[in-house]
């Protein structure tokens, strides 16, 4: 087997497939490290092997989700040896291989910790940044790939383009979110630059801002507040105040772009303050019920 045509194949496999430039050059990354390891042929590969990748995967501290999503891609590359380049061989990534992952619940941020956020924000630019996490649940990639055409202010919405799953979606502004993106836009220079969002200072001045430059921003707005936050928190902060504002889930789902409803269920688990309420209102109701039963004399059998 040509190794090297194989996986030029397999690249054009996925991009026929649309997968995102981003993920083609991740499965590639992942596959290049494989081949590197593995001292057999790739027909040659068994569950044992597998067995010893995992554990050099875990020799080098990777965590649990990391070595499922390398066995995840190489299961997709063993599927594609077999039924697209039609070589006999057996898938050796076998259903149940997977790591058990932890999964911790979404952390919202308090109103409090809120305001402490954006009161160490100076800039108009950043205030505007992290306005749209917060209100629209914009992941920062979006923030950083944000367009003019893409911002209708009039009508108070922003057309995401090409998300995450390369999905478009529209999202809507609040007031807090459309004053702070008008008054950077109304300041901003370099019209030509079709990005939203661009760099204020240095030798990159007027190119667009980067999604790590938006992360450095975030860690030292939240190193001043004291907080440990990050952007993806503002998210999820969005989605549990709509939730706990009597938002339906469906609607939540649509606004986060989320393929499942069960991702956005998981924010039902999270300070839900709906919950809370019906709790205390039925239990109220429970405990008259129990106190009128009490109090009401009992009959007496002859």
């Amino acid at each position: 087997m040509q190794m090297i045509n194989v996986i030029v194949n397999f690249r054009r496999y996925l991009k026929r497939r649309n997968y995102s430039p981003h993920s083609v050059k991740y499965y590639l990354n992942i596959l290049t490290q494989f081949v590197r390891w593995v001292d057999v042929p790739l027909e040659w590969v068994t569950a044992r092997k597998i067995d010893d990748y995992m554990d050099y995967l875990h020799q080098k501290r990777m965590q649990p989700a990391s070595i499922n999503s390398y066995l995840a891609i190489i299961r997709v590359f063993y599927n594609y040896l077999k039924y697209e380049e039609k070589i006999k061989l057996s898938n050796p990534i076998k259903t149940g291989c997977r790591l058990r992952v932890p999964r911790p619940l979404p952390r919202s941020l308090r109103e409090e910790e809120i305001k402490h956020f954006f009161d160490a924000i100076q800039s108009t630019r950043d205030r505007a940044i992290f306005r749209l996490m917060l209100r629209c649940g914009l992941r920062v990639e979006e923030v950083s790939n944000l367009t003019l055409g893409a911002i209708d202010l009039k009508r108070r919405r922003v057309m995401v383009v090409n998300g995450k799953g390369s999905k478009d979606r529209v999202v809507y502004l609040s007031d807090d979110a459309a004053d702070a993106l008008g008054a950077y836009l109304k300041q901003r220079s370099h019209y030509r630059v079709k990005k939203v969002f661009l760099v204020e200072k240095g030798v990159y001045k007027g190119r667009p801002i980067s999604v790590r430059g938006i992360q450095k921003r975030m860690e030292c707005y939240a190193s001043k507040a004291r907080l440990k936050v990050c952007c993806h928190q503002l998210r999820h902060t969005m989605a549990t105040q709509l939730l706990n504002a009597d938002a339906e889930v469906e609607t939540i789902q649509d606004l986060l772009g989320h393929n499942w409803i069960t991702t956005t269920q998981r924010y039902c688990k999270v300070s839900n303050v709906k919950v809370q309420r019906d709790y205390f209102k039925a239990m109220a109701v429970i405990l008259e019920r129990s106190t009128q039963h009490s109090s009401s004399p009992m009959l007496s059998s002859e």
